[in-house]
């Protein structure tokens, strides 16, 4: 085993320096004050986002590195002791020849520089995704849990190869190693987990909760894996015998359930809170689905059911860590809790908030779709039971009316002679008993003899003149014969009345009588709902008519 002395130069290389978590980690490392920091990242990275305070001290240096080639790794590292290998998760363009030539061939390059440099600790940040399976719950799992047979993704199975190599690069040639497996990290900065909440709270997705609510999992700050980073590399200076050749998992040490996070996440930006939940294997077949029909037609744009799928894949499945050992070898405790890192990465976040004019509160004072599909008038206070004894006294009407004309097998002359007949006799005899009450035989005589206004005549003339002119306008339209859509839905429906109105008209009439009580109630009820499934069938159509057009594309090539 080799021999450390404590390193009085202090200078560190951080390799990833400008990605999430190397951000944070070099500004942390800066606020301590005894480090000076060389930040070295591809030349793809962000050039504009640099410390000017700190490098108007010369505490920090910028180098633009290439993973695939060792020399420009040396000349960062050379004359460091330490180097912290952060990834850059968007490095790569998420093929498996990119991300192993940049992964796994760049830990082999840092890992041999770093002995050619005479580095003494190198501190490599992994993720415990390395050991979660595709399938399967881990429960409080801790470092002796093997590799995982069937990853979730190539990033974890790339990330599990280069762990592997730094850690069996330990006390070669001097140099001193160990990982860290930080869970779902989140912050400000973050381009992964909360950028994937976003995106599918904004579809059709968001209406529903997606998987079992009860799984638990944990999750990792930003900043307290920048903290666990330079916990690691001073345990290694200082314990290296029980902390080189290790690796820990680190979390905030606060399992939480996983929907209840997210939705913290997303109500702290303004977007809806789900309610229904919508069974994972359902979801998942759903996002196959299309991953499959993009795969046949060659298409790359499947960034929506990725997000979706990387969402249920977070959500559906219970993941949690013991992270004693990295309390007890490195002294990592989170700096930051939960509910505080929480709230820093909403700040952050504020412009992927939802419009204040689509929040909760301003949609409490705003007439539903079915009100306004109504006209917002008496039909409308009727259908949608507002008054919950009106609408029952107006349905038992209805329903009398419809069993007068239609059931009781006779004309509709005959029906309406007599009907108009018991209304007189009901009236008279009604005003003859109560001749003592004359103050309720005035009423209802008035009552019977009101008459329409001329307010009343012109609304109702004004509701007919605007059907009218709707009903020109649709023939006009269809005249014109550029509008295929609405020439389907009136062929379609005009279909539906014929076959209706001649084969079962009373039982049809009676149907959509009793239906219209309940379905406009009912889908004011569950809004959110049923439009969050309709617009994922509408997702589904949409990519399946923009796969079709690819796919004949694709045979008519090969056929010639």
């Amino acid at each position: 085993m080799a021999t450390v002395n404590d390193d009085q130069s202090k200078t560190c290389v951080v390799i990833g320096g400008r990605s999430f978590v190397g951000k944070c980690l070099v500004s942390r490392l800066l606020k301590l004050g005894n480090w000076i920091v060389r930040v070295a990242d591809s030349t793809h990275s962000d050039h504009n986002n640099r410390d000017s305070d700190a490098l108007s001290t010369g505490r920090v240096f910028y180098f633009d590195v290439d993973l695939r080639n060792k020399n420009s790794i040396i000349n960062a590292i050379e004359g460091s002791s330490v180097v912290f290998y952060v990834d850059d998760d968007d490095a790569w363009n998420y093929d498996f020849f990119s991300g192993y030539t940049i992964i796994v061939q760049g830990v082999k390059h840092v890992i041999s520089a770093c002995r050619e440099c005479k580095v003494r600790r190198l501190v490599y940040n992994s993720t415990s995704d390395v050991v979660v399976e595709s399938s399967q719950d881990i429960h409080n799992g801790n470092e002796t849990l093997l590799y995982a047979t069937k990853f979730k993704n190539i990033y974890s199975e790339l990330k599990a190869q280069a762990e592997a190599l730094v850690l069996h690069a330990n006390d070669i040639d001097g140099l001193l190693t160990c990982a860290l497996r930080p869970c779902n990290i989140f912050g400000p900065g973050d381009k992964q987990l909360l950028p994937s909440l976003v995106d599918v709270a904004k579809s059709s997705w968001a209406k529903f909760i997606i998987g079992s609510d009860g799984s638990m999992c944990d999750y990792t700050y930003v900043e307290n894996v920048a903290h666990g980073l330079i916990c690691a590399e001073a345990a290694l200076g200082s314990r290296m015998v029980i902390v080189s050749g290790k690796v820990f998992f680190i979390t905030n040490l606060e399992p939480v359930s996983s929907w209840e996070f997210s939705l913290r996440m997303l109500e702290g930006l303004g977007y809806y809170r789900s309610t229904v939940k919508l069974p994972a294997v359902v979801v998942r077949l759903i996002v196959n689905l299309i991953k499959w029909m993009y795969s046949k037609t060659n298409a790359r744009n499947i960034s929506s059911s990725v997000s979706v799928h990387n969402i249920v894949q977070l959500m559906s499945h219970t993941t949690t860590f013991d992270c004693s050992a990295a309390q007890q070898q490195i002294d990592y405790s989170p700096a930051v809790s939960l509910e505080e890192g929480a709230v820093a990465t909403i700040e952050s976040f504020t412009h992927l908030a939802k419009d204040s004019s689509s929040t909760v509160l301003g949609e409490l004072y705003e007439q539903s779709k079915m009100e306004q599909l109504l006209g917002g008038g008496e039909v409308a206070e009727v259908l949608l039971w507002r008054d919950e004894r009106k609408s029952f006294f107006c349905f038992i009407g209805v329903a009398s009316l419809f069993y007068w004309f239609c059931l009781c097998e006779r004309t509709l002359v005959s029906s309406t002679a007599q009907l108009l007949l018991l209304v007189i006799v009901f009236l008279y005899g009604f005003a003859r008993l109560s001749h003592e009450n004359f103050s309720m035989s005035t009423e209802v005589s008035r009552y019977v003899r009101s008459v329409l206004s001329e307010m009343d005549m012109r609304s109702y003339a004004r509701t007919v003149a605007n059907t009218w002119n709707g009903g020109s306008h649709v023939v006009g339209s269809l005249a014109q014969g550029g509008d295929w859509s609405l020439f389907l839905k009136v062929v379609v429906s005009l279909y539906l009345f014929k076959l209706l109105s001649v084969n079962s008209f009373p039982t049809s009439l009676g149907i959509a009588l009793a239906f219209s009580f309940i379905l406009f109630f009912f889908y004011e009820q569950y809004e959110e709902e049923i439009e969050g499934l309709l617009g994922i069938l509408k997702e589904l159509l949409m990519q399946f008519m923009e796969s079709v057009p690819s796919s004949l594309s694709n045979t008519s090539t090969i056929s010639m």
